[in-house]
């Protein structure tokens, strides 16, 4: 019955949404209220701006048990494409970012302030950090031997000899995402919290670069944490924006509502039941298919502490 009230719920929400189209007078019109966040209700234009629901209020003494798990998100695959897919300007169906890029936004204009260049949340990013880590400005030798043969380039020299290496939103098709699952002995249940979210790209510092031989530096294509956002404080922000939805373009489904559902495809590579510091890679090195086994015994045992609460 929860589950039909929930599901009714964003059918609704999303048939009130899909009215705007249908309302407005121009597709002008449409595009502004949709940039403003509003829609017509008869004469009167008014928010469309949601509320997430809170979580309620854990305490301490009401987890029988728990466990902080760290997971990676392949948007290369195929159920977790709505996390990549955008759709900047559609007067069809709903305008949408990939979840990478309302992030990134989001925490350059300030609207998110809880974020961290780390998974531990103990070294807060800037907007200014955030734009120097995305970008590496590459000067060619040719451009330093003008100089020191006392040259001054020209303005135009200086583009021609001057490379700007840019992690693009295209670049970034990893995320991870970190949580609890406890149980909470109040209701009985298995619940899932997540705590933190953050996207992975190349490093544009070493991107192209190449060793005396001419080749790519070991290294080099590896990703990096581009920045780690506090996840309860872009609840609002990913409430109010919208992955597509191509069964039902008028049924709205939030990055909040997807996240929180576990709509997406992971692999388990850190949790704090494992090993040393709990990271998969360090306690089973230069094997993937044991890494993987040891991820899927990890989910295991997160099933394990439900169906044991039920054993007496």
């Amino acid at each position: 019955m929860k589950k039909y009230i929930c599901s009714l719920l964003v059918l609704v929400s999303g048939f009130a949404l899909s009215q705007t189209i249908l309302n407005a007078s121009s597709p002008e019109e449409f595009r502004k209220m949709r940039a403003e966040g509003t829609r017509k209700v008869g004469d009167s234009v008014v928010s469309n701006k949601v509320t997430p629901l809170e979580y309620g209020y854990v305490d301490e003494k009401d987890i029988l048990k728990g466990m902080f798990v760290w997971e990676i998100i392949d948007l290369n695959d195929k159920l977790n494409q709505p996390f990549y897919y955008d759709n900047p300007d559609g007067l069809q169906s709903k305008t949408t970012r990939s979840l990478y890029q309302i992030l990134l936004d989001a925490a350059l204009d300030g609207k998110i302030e809880e974020v961290y260049e780390d998974e531990n949340f103990s070294v807060k990013s800037t907007p200014e950090g955030i734009r120097k880590k995305l970008e590496s400005v590459r000067v060619d030798d040719e451009l330093i031997e003008l100089i020191n043969s006392g040259v001054t380039p020209t303005e135009e020299q200086k583009k021609q000899y001057t490379d700007l290496i840019r992690t693009t939103t295209d670049k970034v098709k990893v995320l991870k995402i970190m949580g609890m699952w406890f149980i909470d002995k109040r209701d009985g249940q298995l619940k899932y919290r997540p705590l933190g979210i953050a996207a992975m790209g190349p490093d544009p510092s070493s991107q192209g670069r190449l060793d005396a031989e001419g080749k790519p530096l070991t290294g080099s294509d590896e990703l990096v944490d581009l920045f780690w956002v506090y996840y309860p404080k872009a609840r609002d922000i990913l409430a109010n924006n919208y992955v597509y939805n191509r069964k039902n373009s008028s049924a709205d489904l939030s990055f909040d509502d997807l996240i929180n559902a576990r709509r997406f495809s992971s692999v388990i590579y850190k949790s704090s039941s494992g090993m040393g510091d709990g990271v998969i890679d360090d306690y089973i090195p230069k094997d993937a298919d044991a890494q993987i086994e040891e991820s899927d015994r990890i989910k295991a045992q997160i099933l394990k502490m439900e169906n044991e609460m039920w054993n007496y």
